[in-house]
This record gives C-alpha cells, sequence and structure tokens, in this order.
C-alpha cells in the first residue's frame, strides 16, 4: 500500500494528528485485527482442586507426578499500558531538516511520526499511553493514561521536540533507562527510540540498563534508529571535510576514504553485538534506516508483530 498517497494533503508535520491518523488508516485498514492487544492471561500458581469445581483447568502433569489434584490459577488479562521512550539527544536531529516529510526524515522525525502513529492505535483500544523524554537530562515524563486531554498534551509535548531542535546535547541513554524502568511499576509494553549513540563508549553499561528495563515482565521493543547512508556507510566524498561531532562539538579535519573501511567495520560490529544483546534479553530489535520508506519499515514491524501475538 502506498502511503504517501495516502497523505498526500497533508504538508509537513504542521498538523501531526491528523498526518498520524492518515498514516495509521494506510497500513491497519489491510489487517484483519490489531497488533496490539492486552496482555494475555498468565499462570500464577496452583491450587488444592475441590470436588464438583470444573476439571478444565487440572495440571494433570502435577498429578501424575505427586498423585494429587491441582488445578492452575490465572492472572486476568490486562488492557493494555504502553510507555514510550525517546532519545532527543542531538545526534537524533542529525541530519538537519528545513521542512519534515514522509521522504525527508532524519531520526528525531521518524521518532515522532512513529510515536504520534503508535499512540493512535492505541486510542482506538483505548489503552494507557505514557511517555519519556531525554538527551543530557530528563527533558520530560507523563504516566500512562488513556484520556482524549492526555493524548492531545502527548501530542503538543511531540510536536515541541520537532520544533524546538536539540543542540549541542550529549547523552548517557543508560542512565535514563535504568530511571525509567524504577517508573514503571505495572506490567506495560515498551518502545525505545533511539540512535545508541552516547558519551559514554562502554557498550556493556547500555546493555545493563536494556536489560533493566525489560524487568517486571514489561516487553520492550527497541527502534534502533540511523541514517543509513552517512552513519552506517560512511557515504562522504573523498575531499578535505571537517567533521564536527553535533553533541561535543569536537571536530576532525580528514578524508573520508582514510577511515571508511574501518569505520563501516566497527559500526556495523557495534550493530550486530546490539542485535545479539536484544535476542539475549528477548527485546524486540527493530532497524530503522531512516534513508528508507517509512511506511515500509512500520507497516513490516506491525504485520511481524501480528503474525506472532
Amino acid at each position: 500500500m502506498d502511503i504517501q498517497k495516502e497523505i498526500q494533503d497533508v504538508g509537513g508535520f504542521t498538523h501531526l494528528e491528523l498526518l498520524a491518523k492518515q498514516v495509521v488508516e494506510g497500513f491497519i485498514s489491510g489487517m484483519h485485527k490489531s497488533p496490539f492487544h492486552g496482555f494475555s492471561s498468565e499462570f500464577s500458581e496452583h491450587k488444592v482442586y475441590n470436588a464438583g469445581e470444573s476439571t478444565k483447568h487440572i495440571d494433570w502433569k502435577l498429578f501424575a507426578r505427586t498423585d494429587k489434584l491441582f488445578t492452575k490459577r490465572y492472572e486476568e488479562e490486562t488492557n493494555l499500558r504502553c510507555h514510550i521512550i525517546i532519545d532527543n539527544s542531538s545526534s537524533m536531529h542529525y541530519p538537519m531538516i528545513d521542512k519534515y516529510q514522509l521522504d525527508s526524515l532524519n531520526k528525531i522525525s521518524f521518532s515522532v511520526l512513529a510515536t504520534a502513529s503508535l499512540m493512535q492505535v492505541l486510542k482506538k483500544q483505548r489503552d494507557a499511553v505514557g511517555i519519556s523524554v531525554y538527551s543530557d537530562h530528563y527533558e520530560y515524563y507523563s504516566p500512562e493514561k488513556g484520556s482524549d486531554r492526555h493524548h492531545q498534551m502527548l501530542l503538543h509535548q511531540l510536536d515541541q521536540l520537532l520544533t524546538k531542535p536539540s543542540s549541542a546535547k550529549a547523552t548517557k541513554t543508560y542512565t535514563f533507562l535504568h530511571q525509567i524502568a524504577e517508573k514503571i511499576h505495572r506490567r506495560s509494553l515498551v518502545f525505545l527510540f533511539t540512535d545508541m549513540l552516547q558519551a559514554d563508549t562502554d557498550p556493556e553499561r547500555l546493555f545493563e540498563a536494556l536489560q533493566h528495563l525489560k524487568h517486571n515482565k514489561h516487553e520492550v521493543v527497541l527502534f534502533h534508529t540511523f541514517d543509513g547512508e552517512k552513519e552506517l556507510k560512511f557515504d562522504f566524498s573523498n575531499t578535505p571535510t571537517r567533521f564536527v561531532d553535533v553533541e561535543t562539538g569536537d571536530a576532525l579535519p580528514l578524508y573520508a576514504d582514510t577511515i571508511k573501511e574501518n569505520y563501516e567495520k566497527a559500526v556495523t560490529t557495534y550493530f550486530d553485538s546490539l542485535r545479539m544483546k536484544c535476542m539475549q534479553y528477548k527485546i524486540k530489535y527493530v532497524p530503522v534506516d531512516t534513508t528508507k520508506d517509512f511506511g515500509t519499515i512500520l507497516t513490516t514491524y506491525f504485520v511481524e508483530r501480528q503474525k506472532f501475538r
């Protein structure tokens, strides 16, 4: 489905809610069911079977071992609670864009539009949504709620991320993931939008924070955002160029070809280790190359999720 045609009358991100509605209509209309559901009933404990009770939940394997009848008790299915985390450090605003459109997205604009779209899906189900935003400090926190007023407040906050670009803000993602994990007390679906670039180069601290976020049975989805042409392939012309770190301001003059091979190798190794760690911790890893089609990325994730619900 060509989502671009669905939203051709909406210029830029001026009307974020309208844009999100039309995007969602574009890729949800062909699905038979929502990709999101409340958490299914889970086994809680055994209790002694009493004569006259239904035999539906008797644990026959336990009976074979103990010669005693026990039934399984389950936690009831609950409405979905979702918390969305957005990295607003300066690297997320690379490359700088004058006007945000679907065919011209950087990492922060992808994250904002994807968040608004996820919120729209969850709103239809009357599920509760909260948001955290961090950069060099914990910029914003809103707990999970489901009211229309709350939804509008979150959309306004998302709009601020685009109208007030982050400048010279580094981050230590793991610091804020630990803080956010402590705030989410009830089991939730957690989305994290980040480029995984940070001031501290020790990846283990980041992986420990991701593991903490997975605590308390949260379902965690990492949308790993990056510019495939510049940040992965290092596709720059081989002319004398002054490369400037957007977060620290540090500059380095060089010819791109002199480091291209080693750069690609190092970044690919880091990305692969991140993917493997997510698999180890049972975190859904979604690579997001912002030079690719927005609709294809989000639709692929939704379709894949729907298949395995």
